[in-house]
């Protein structure tokens, strides 16, 4: 059985359990992959290309996530399964540098913002907008790339507002940008090809061990944001004032959300018609919960 590969999501979970040696001592037999830093942040300079696209090339990783949008989508079409015993949630918001004009929700309208296409900033910033503005005034552009990406834009002066999650979300607070409105957006797990249920229960029982350890001392792990930085951005960088960020939630992803999430993504058209897959729950998501 070949090792299980584990990919940090820009999240503090999985960096804790592998210091503190929880999936050690779950025994998964594992290897430890980072994307971000590694590549000094060129994985993310994709424009025009997001979570979806990457999901269809093919990951590397047994569990890896995405918004919930995406990983529907991909499961409905068959590149994935949804893990239907887990879910997460992401702070997320649009930025603007501090002397930005803009100063409401509803002065984003007609302004570029960047996002990371058919990523969770693509619906969320959509989701959130829609209350100020009709669709035609929301004016999205993904030439940006995707999460890093755009961050480092924004910060250098090149972006007029961007729609940033977890640890980015931070780093432009810690800035000075400011946030015009909040855009907390669900993430759900995905499973690729055939996995030992045991070994996935295995990494998500060490996620909740450190889930445990985040909740009651945050303050003791925002360091381990830097651990995807980009070297460049880590002497800006004081994860002493940052928060604990994206949140695992140990709670079924039913098919109601399931349902309700694929008709909202039939309905703003994110994908080309025919490209949705089947939207059956049934046969998009796995659980080994009973088992």
């Amino acid at each position: 059985m070949s090792k299980f590969i584990i990919e940090p999501h820009f999240r503090l979970q999985e960096w804790v359990a592998e210091e503190k040696g929880y999936f050690r001592a779950e025994g998964l037999d594992y290897e430890f992959r980072e994307l971000i830093r590694s590549t000094e942040g060129q994985h993310h300079n994709k424009a025009n290309q997001g979570a979806f696209q990457s999901i269809e090339k093919g990951r590397e990783a047994n569990v890896s996530c995405a918004c919930h949008w995406t990983v529907n989508v991909a499961a409905s079409n068959g590149h994935a399964k949804l893990y239907a015993d887990v879910y997460s949630v992401a702070p997320s918001g649009i930025f603007v540098p501090a002397d930005s004009p803009v100063r409401t929700p509803s002065d984003l309208a007609g302004l570029p913002i960047s996002v990371g296409f058919q990523s969770g900033s693509h619906y969320s910033t959509i989701q959130a907008l829609e209350q100020y503005m009709a669709p035609g005034e929301i004016n999205l552009t993904f030439e940006d790339g995707m999460l890093f990406h755009r961050m480092e834009l924004l910060i250098e002066g090149k972006s007029p507002a961007a729609a940033l999650f977890n640890g980015p979300y931070y780093l432009a607070e810690q800035l000075g940008f400011r946030k015009v409105i909040d855009t907390t957006f669900m993430i759900a797990a995905m499973i690729k090809g055939a996995v030992d249920p045991e070994d996935v229960r295995r990494y998500f029982r060490a996620l909740r061990s450190a889930q445990r350890d985040i909740d009651l001392r945050p303050e003791a792990y925002t360091h381990y944001y830097k651990n995807e930085f980009p070297d460049r951005f880590h002497a800006v960088m004081d994860t002493r004032r940052w928060g604990p960020g994206e949140r695992i939630v140990f709670e079924i992803y039913s098919k109601e959300v399931f349902e309700q999430s694929f008709d909202w993504i039939a309905e703003h058209k994110i994908f080309a018609e025919g490209r949705m897959g089947s939207g059956e729950y049934d046969q998009s998501t796995i659980s080994f919960a009973a088992e």
